[in-house]
């Protein structure tokens, strides 16, 4: 396994692993738990999603061009409400 993106928070790292699963490559957190054992206090570099090695570039491609999409804050709003 390889590390593709280290997250600073456990949501942020659910969104990656569920964007790559999404493109049929296989990822897995490493630290979800250690947030916890820290308490209150923010620290960095425990959250970590890997991937195979093989699927190392594609995964990268992947976060990037998530990280570089525009948000539009009423696209997920349904026009018949």
């Amino acid at each position: 396994m390889k590390l593709v993106y280290e997250a600073n928070q456990l949501g942020e790292a659910h969104i990656i692993k569920h964007l790559l699963e999404r493109a049929g490559l296989q990822a897995t957190i490493l630290g979800e738990y250690l947030q916890g054992g820290v308490g209150e206090i923010a620290a960095s570099g425990l959250l970590k999603v890997m991937v195979n090695e093989a699927a190392y570039d594609e995964a990268k491609s992947i976060i990037q061009a998530w990280d570089e999409a525009e948000w539009d804050e009423d696209a997920w709003k349904n026009e018949s409400l």
